[in-house]
Order: C-alpha cells, then sequence, then structure tokens
C-alpha cells in the first residue's frame, strides 16, 4: 500500500465535520510547504520535507490535533495556550472555526525548527504524545 493510499484510508474512516475540519489543516500545510510529502507515522497523517518529520495532524472525534508543538517566544506561546494539551499537542474543538492563520504559523515554525540544523527543536521530538487521552478516530 502507498502513502497515499494510507493516508487516503485514514481518512475515509473519519465522521464528515472531522474530515472537513482535517482537511482545512492539510491544506494549509501543503499552501505553505507545497514540497512536503504526506505519509502515515504513528497512525495518523504526517508531513515531511527531504524524508524529515515535521508535522503530524490527526482527527478525533471533538477536535483536531496538530503535533508537536514548536518552540515560541512567549507572545505565541500566549495565542496558543488555549490549544494547548500537553507538552507537544495543540487541539482545535470541532464545530468552532478554525485559527488557520495561527496554523499556518505554528506549521512555518515547525518546518524551520525540523529541517533546518542548528535551529531550536520542536517541544516533543519524538512526535505525538503516547500518553495521549485521545480516543481513537475510527
Amino acid at each position: 500500500m502507498t502513502a497515499n493510499d494510507r493516508v487516503a484510508a485514514y481518512l475515509a474512516d473519519l465522521a464528515p465535520e472531522a474530515r472537513t475540519a482535517l482537511d482545512s489543516v492539510r491544506a494549509t500545510v501543503r499552501d505553505l510547504v507545497p514540497d512536503a510529502e504526506e505519509t502515515i507515522s504513528y497512525g495518523i497523517p504526517t508531513f515531511t520535507v527531504a524524508g524529515r518529520a515535521f508535522v503530524h495532524v490527526a482527527a478525533w472525534k471533538h477536535h483536531v490535533s496538530l503535533y508537536p508543538v514548536p518552540q515560541t517566544d512567549t507572545g505565541l506561546a500566549a495565542e496558543l495556550a488555549p490549544y494547548r494539551r500537553g507538552p507537544g499537542t495543540l487541539r482545535f474543538a470541532l464545530g468552532r472555526p478554525l485559527p488557520l492563520e495561527l496554523i499556518r504559523r505554528i506549521v512555518g515554525l515547525l518546518v524551520a525548527q525540523r529541517t533546518t540544523p542548528n535551529l531550536p527543536a520542536a517541544v516533543d521530538q519524538a512526535g505525538p504524545s503516547s500518553d495521549s487521552t485521545e480516543e481513537d478516530p475510527r
């Protein structure tokens, strides 16, 4: 099964509202990083550049998540606070407008931090938190 097939299978199992929200996040990532490749890692869609993962996204029953959280300045950290769940997870509730400009800024930082040598690493290098209380989206 190809990476595209695995991503398509993941998306096919999502509820319509979750799928729509996740598609918006995925489109934001692709718009910002057109050369990114999408695959499945940790069981969820993951974007890579030159073979290096820079962001994982997932849809759940009540929210979409983005992993990891980049290192930020105090101002951006305050903007992320309402969405932060644990050291490496951002959650965006379904049924509310997605802060796509904020997500765009986060993804930009993650690309810089995770694909450029000698820049600070994101908070959680390992990917999505294994101690997450999130439900399986399927």
